[in-house]
């Protein structure tokens, strides 16, 4: 099983989030990422939240051919 640390992560189009922490689908009990976006919105808010499935969120992408994590982990 695939483990999300607590604190500031790096997206890789350069904008910063908090992970709070971990929860279910209720209906599916897929396993989320709660987090919360580092900077204010005009279409979300005020550091809006988020959730996002775990192998999304730890998993990579591919621009320009370069393999990179979609976040990376900064600190608690």
């Amino acid at each position: 099983m695939q483990k999300v640390i607590p604190g500031k992560y790096r997206h890789y189009k350069n904008k910063f989030y908090r992970v709070i922490g971990t929860g279910w689908h209720t209906d599916t009990l897929e396993e989320l990422v709660i987090y919360q976006s580092l900077y204010d919105c005009e279409q979300f808010g005020h550091q809006a939240l988020w959730t996002r499935p775990i192998a999304d969120f730890l998993g990579t992408i591919q621009i320009d051919g370069i393999e990179m994590p979609r976040f990376t982990f900064i600190a608690e």
